[in-house]
């Protein structure tokens, strides 16, 4: 047997149900209909304001039409687990990610283009600080063990997200981009190959020889000059570190 809700809790169901979704959910009962009318606009606006914030160029592909219904549909569907303003934006990649929920006529490379410009905002406000003491930045990058900066992403794309632009026409490809914050917390961005990518994910698990890494893509690649896969490693490694990718090795 189901319980009945409390009559005050109804009320509030209601209520939130008309924000969320006034197009279908009537004005609860005893509410002035032009104040619900602020108070709803209120709620998207406010919504709309923070996605804007992070998504710039994602409204701006989209046209502020197909961009709205995104907005909306987002703000009557999704259940939000975090109550931080600045973790929202995450949310919409959550709601996105999920399957039906970007429509047929919308670019096939919606998803990925907005968790791309995502990003930036996830690595700005990453708490993520090296422990400069376990850091030898002097380190031999083939015998130690590198150790990556904490605030970095390391990206693949099946679309050239960088390269996208309103009005703009690409076709698919697989991209690889490295996001980190520098020493000054600002993001930088570059495209990289698929070696490099590799190398990363390798030097990621923090248990890895630069020496050892670079065996394992040999390996995985075949290369029959192992020696060309050390040296072009150890450049990419150092090119990491100068750039502030990459910070040092473990101290022993």
């Amino acid at each position: 047997m189901s319980v009945q809700l409390p009559e005050f809790q109804r009320f509030q169901y209601a209520f939130t149900a008309h924000l969320r979704n006034p197009g279908a959910k009537p004005v609860p009962s005893g509410i002035d209909a032009r104040r619900m009318r602020i108070y709803s606009r209120l709620v998207y606006e406010n919504l709309d304001g923070f996605l804007l914030r992070c998504f710039p160029v994602t409204r701006d592909v989209l046209g502020s039409r197909r961009w709205s219904r995104l907005v909306r549909a987002f703000l009557i569907a999704h259940r939000s687990r975090s109550p931080l303003f600045h973790q929202i934006a995450g949310e919409f990649i959550e709601f996105l990610a999920n399957e039906g929920t970007i429509p047929q006529n919308y670019p096939e490379f919606l998803l990925e283009f907005a968790h791309y410009e995502w990003m930036e905002l996830a690595l700005s406000t990453s708490t993520g600080m090296p422990d400069w003491k376990t850091i030898d930045i002097a380190g031999n990058l083939l015998e130690g063990r590198p150790l990556l900066n904490p605030v970095l992403a390391n990206l693949c794309y099946h679309w050239p997200v960088h390269h996208i632009r309103p009005r703009t026409r690409i076709a698919q490809a697989k991209t690889y981009l490295l996001l980190f914050r520098d020493a000054d917390d600002e993001i930088q961005f570059s495209e990289i190959n698929a070696f490099t990518a590799r190398l990363i994910d390798l030097l990621a698990l923090e248990e890895h020889t630069g020496h050892a890494a670079l065996e394992i893509i040999t390996t995985e690649s075949r290369h029959p000059s192992p020696e060309v896969v050390m040296q072009g490693g150890l450049k990419i490694m150092t090119d990491l570190q100068a750039r502030g990718a990459l910070l040092g090795v473990a101290r022993k």
